[in-house]
């Protein structure tokens, strides 16, 4: 069977392709802009998708039996009928555990992923979702306050989250679309344990071999120094976020061992992965944010 995953400019859908290809399936990489595809094996044909772009789903699509699908809402019903009239089996989204509030529907980190479990949930299509919370990648964000001045500004340092690792991901998303027995499930996808912002900034530090200092900063600063790369709307919802989870441990399932056969791989271990990125400016370039940093902010 074919898998198209989309997004491969992300760390977790090119992952995901290296794994369908190392395990000898056959898969195709898709990308709003296929052209900057350059680091996935050599053989795995690529195509353009565009998933706000209905026109480009025909020949994405084509001979495809299965697909990992990004939250992207706005040409969702364009994309499941392109996909019935393909002969698409099963579709794996993922999405957000943030769809798990009470605020789904408006929240704007989960409508968008919340808009579109709705819509595969009325489609004839089996569909399995993962729902990851944290991403670990997150800290990114992070990066060039500590290259700059060694310090992180946090508006609630004691803010809980369960951090997963990517690639534990995308071996996730690896297992549900190669065993049937797991598909058309809701899977909720966390790290191994809750940290705080402020713990996680320590192993940082642990990792990169330098002191990272953590400065409390108000809201309005910690906004104010986010806007050139994160949406207003975004902003306030994150910072509602934190409030609401100061002191209060986030939640950790089972369900990434579940579905990989091995326990989640911690917050440490990505930190020493990317010690790199927190090191002073002048040893090593900044790493660019890709596109599947942000997409689960909240667990």
């Amino acid at each position: 069977m074919l898998t198209l995953v989309t997004g491969c400019r992300g760390r977790i859908g090119s992952t995901l392709v290296s794994l369908l290809h190392r395990d000898g399936h056959a898969v195709r990489a898709a990308s709003r802009n296929p052209g900057t595809l350059t680091a996935l094996p050599a053989d795995v044909p690529i195509v353009a998708c565009d998933l706000g772009d209905p026109t480009t789903f025909a020949t994405a699509l084509d001979g495809v039996g299965s697909v990992f699908l990004y939250a992207e809402a706005s040409c969702i019903d364009a994309f499941l009928t392109a996909a019935e009239t393909a002969g698409v089996d099963h579709i794996v989204l993922l999405s957000s555990s943030s769809v798990l509030g009470p605020d789904a529907h408006s929240n704007p980190i989960a409508a968008s992923h919340h808009a579109a479990e709705q819509a595969l949930s009325a489609s004839p299509l089996t569909t399995t979702l993962l729902r990851p919370g944290a991403f670990a990648s997150n800290a990114f964000q992070w990066a060039e306050s500590v290259r700059t001045h060694g310090s992180v500004g946090l508006p609630h340092p004691r803010s809980h989250a369960s951090p997963i690792h990517g690639t534990d991901i995308a071996e996730a998303a690896l297992a549900v679309l190669t065993d049937p027995r797991l598909q058309g499930a809701a899977y909720h996808l966390t790290g191994p344990e809750s940290l705080t912002a402020a713990e996680q900034v320590g192993l940082l530090a642990a990792a990169a071999g330098r002191p990272i200092t953590v400065d409390t900063v108000t809201e309005e600063a910690w906004k104010k120094s986010m806007a050139s790369f994160v949406p207003e709307p975004i902003a306030d919802a994150l910072l509602a976020y934190s409030a609401a989870t100061d002191g209060s441990p986030a939640e950790v399932t089972g369900d990434t061992e579940k579905l990989t056969g091995h326990p989640a791989r911690t917050f440490a271990t990505w930190a020493e992965e990317h010690a790199a990125a927190f090191r002073p400016r002048a040893q090593h370039p900044v790493p660019k944010p890709l596109a599947d940093a942000p997409r689960a902010m909240t667990s």
